[in-house]
């Protein structure tokens, strides 16, 4: 999928959603399965959503057509490229043109969603359906979709996180394989990172820099399987003890491969992530974490070298555990104040459990799709650099990163710790994440109050 969506961009303070007010903007809706809400009557719904590209558009627009042939007393209106804010700021106002049905590439706000009620709670409707959720969606896919028991909204596509790597370059340094374990991931990243006799950088065996492209903390973090928050929503990033192991290497590798300062300015000189110029297309760093959708990019680009994805490697005391990934995604709910919301259903139900839709979904976005059966259809896309990505959202050691009441909030606060640690800012790293939970608690304290 080619747009920025995948960098997580933390919407402006979608974050300040408050409890009361987003809870009942509109008039109080039907009851799930009331007879004023009757799904089989000739109805309205309007679905709004942020896909923005002409083939994208042309995927959703597909996807309706099928749903309103199947249930053809249902018209589903569209708007695409919408924001998370700009569907917080209608649901707020209320009104007779709020969505019914509403989508979010950004996972990190389903706490807020789910705890305010501003998205429906939808085990109500998956039980008087008989879908049973957890034999129908992956784990992760689930974690990320609920919040402390609410389903409040279902994966609809996902996205996987996987090492993509130069073929040539490895073979050039006599690597015979992917790394799979961290300790092999340093030690090909050295072998495969050239310099001139000036000093300056010929190719980077990997930019471990937090600001690169896709390379936020938390989905190379995944890869430890760490517990973010105790059971009474508190970070616990102190006393996590893989997050110490994590920044560890994360710095070790900086210095590794040349240290910050050098790196940091390397990095300037990259093309955009999604620009012609994108530093692995042109060779300038031999291997790349992304996801699915970088491998259909590269190969209507093409480049001048053979390349292949592999998972990401993981700590060598997980050596088992190799096939995880990070796993996020577009998820879709149904708005509280919408009063269709049972024909609403049936639009969720169809785009997010129907195997046949799905697959078609996945194969036209090209992302990894969200059900276990779609996962094993072999109508799904066959390219092997693909197959990687979904074999990482099947495996079951991959991981998802928890909402959170205080949406994404707690993401900035790890990334400009992050930022701090790879610079060697952060001279004692225990007190360092000691002060990084209080902030984190803090956050979700004021986003509750």
């Amino acid at each position: 999928m080619q747009r920025l969506r995948h960098r997580s961009p933390l919407p402006a303070l979608v974050l300040l959603l408050t409890t009361a007010g987003l809870l009942l903007s509109g008039c109080a809706r039907p009851a799930v399965g009331s007879a004023e809400d009757d799904p089989t009557r000739p109805v309205t719904l309007r679905f709004w959503h942020g896909w923005s590209q002409r083939s994208e558009v042309a995927a959703v627009d597909a996807a309706i057509a099928r749903f309103e042939r199947r249930h053809p007393n249902i018209r589903v209106v569209t708007t695409g490229n919408v924001t998370d804010e700009t569907v917080n700021q209608a649901l707020r106002a209320g009104g007779g043109a709020t969505p019914d049905v509403v989508s979010s590439f950004t996972t990190d706000n389903v706490g807020q969603y789910c705890s305010s009620g501003m998205w429906a709670d939808l085990d109500p409707f998956l039980r008087k359906s008989g879908v049973d959720k957890t034999a129908v969606f992956p784990k992760p896919l689930l974690d990320y979709s609920s919040y402390r028991g609410t389903q409040c909204a279902l994966p609809l596509l996902a996205d996987a996180y996987g090492l993509y790597y130069n073929r040539d370059a490895f073979e050039k340094a006599g690597i015979t394989r992917p790394p799979r374990t961290m300790s092999e991931f340093a030690e090909a990243a050295r072998r495969l990172t050239r310099r001139s006799a000036g000093g300056s950088y010929e190719q980077l065996g990997f930019m471990p820099g937090f600001r690169f492209y896709e390379n936020s903390p938390e989905r190379l973090f995944a890869q430890w399987a760490p517990t973010w928050f105790d059971a009474d929503g508190r970070s616990r990033l102190a006393r996590e003890p893989s997050t110490k192991r994590f920044l560890s290497f994360q710095r070790g590798l900086v210095t590794a491969l040349g240290g910050y300062g050098p790196l940091e300015r390397h990095r300037t000189t990259f093309g955009e992530e999604m620009s012609s110029q994108n530093a692995f297309r042109t060779g300038k760093v031999a291997m790349l974490l992304d996801g699915e959708w970088r491998g259909r990019m590269l190969k209507e680009a093409g480049t001048d070298f053979r390349w292949g994805t592999a998972p990401l490697p993981v700590p060598d005391d997980q050596a088992d555990a190799y096939g995880r990934g990070c796993l996020t995604g577009t998820v879709i709910g149904i708005a509280h104040s919408s009063r269709h919301q049972n024909a609403a259903w049936e639009l969720v139900r169809f785009l997010t459990t129907d195997t046949d839709q799905v697959v078609a979904f996945a194969n036209a976005i090209h992302n990894v799709p969200s059900t276990k059966a779609a996962l094993a259809s072999p109508a799904l896309d066959a390219d092997p650099a693909f197959r990687t990505f979904v074999g990482i959202a099947g495996d079951p050691h991959s991981v998802s990163v928890p909402p959170s009441a205080n949406g994404g909030m707690y993401l900035i606060a790890l990334r400009d710790f992050g930022y701090d640690s790879e610079a060697g800012r952060v001279p004692d790293l225990d007190r360092g994440l000691r002060r990084l939970d209080r902030r984190i608690d803090d956050d979700t304290r004021q986003t509750a109050g």
